[in-house]
């Protein structure tokens, strides 16, 4: 229930009064939901990975939403994101309000159109070696742009996404839902594989096609080569030594040869017999 003063204005309540009325409504969820999943920020950052910076300056990039998203920056940091559940293409969660009971907020995510994942996939490939280097994050510089492309990366338009709250605010976006927003972005710095999750692509997609691209070239390379055959370069390499140049080769075993007397051009020398008196 929401407090007025003396003047009917909403009565003033501290972020440290917020946050003990997030902290006990936590508690009684608990104890009805286990498997509740809070958003809590720790430090001065919101988000420290690739993926989440990524997701919130996404965000910031359209008008209407940075003019909006601010809003929900001091109740996803005092905790008033109770439970935030990422699944295929949607977003449910509960945020403490003014109001005893939190509110719902559910975020529906269009999926990746098939010409962007298209070209997104083809652009991947050769330059991805592991599902590890993409979630960490730690790809060209070239492949985070394209990944970020206003209206045309991987992560969705204003257009791809749908939202709505319980409260009763008439705002086109409330705090509830800019504090969810903010909140996927957290989500993100602790489980990068569920940006995927949200916009239904196969992230093993990238991986796959850049690993196969990488070997269709290298059987190219085989195949200019006979299947017998190494060349010196290719044996140096392998064996991890120096081979020396061929014609130096050739010559010295020419002049070994030449050098190294044959069985009939060989002298013996026999001792004379001394002959009888």
């Amino acid at each position: 229930m929401r407090h007025y003063d003396d003047y009917g204005f909403p009565r003033y309540v501290s972020v440290a009064e917020k946050r003990a009325r997030a902290r006990r409504k936590l508690e009684q969820l608990r104890k009805q939901h286990p498997n509740i999943r809070p958003v809590i920020i720790e430090g001065n950052a919101l988000v420290r990975t690739w993926w989440g910076k990524a997701w919130n300056g996404n965000l910031s990039k359209y008008a209407d939403y940075a003019n909006r998203i601010g809003r929900g920056r001091s109740y996803v940091r005092h905790g008033a994101v109770l439970d935030l559940q990422i699944k295929s293409g949607q977003v449910k969660a509960l945020v403490q309000g003014s109001q005893g009971s939190p509110y719902t907020v559910t975020i529906k995510i269009k999926p990746i159109s098939e010409p962007v994942w298209k070209q997104i996939r083809a652009a991947c490939a050769g330059q991805l070696a592991s599902l590890q280097e993409l979630l960490e994050g730690r790809f060209p510089r070239g492949l985070a742009e394209l990944f970020t492309a206003k209206g045309s990366g991987l992560f969705p338009s204003p257009q791809e996404i749908d939202f709505h709250c319980s409260c009763p605010d008439w705002a086109y976006m409330c705090k509830h839902v800019a504090a969810v927003l903010y909140g996927i972005g957290t989500r993100l710095d602790e489980d990068p594989s569920l940006f995927f999750v949200l916009r239904r692509m196969k992230m093993d997609d990238l991986i796959t096609q850049a690993v196969q691209d990488k070997s269709e070239r290298l059987l190219k390379q085989a195949k200019k080569k006979t299947a017998r055959v190494l060349d010196d370069a290719d044996l140096g390499e392998v064996f991890g030594i120096e081979m020396e140049p061929a014609a130096a080769s050739e010559k010295e075993g020419t002049a070994a040869q030449t050098a190294a007397p044959t069985p009939r051009q060989s002298s013996l020398r026999r001792t004379p017999k001394k002959r009888a008196k």
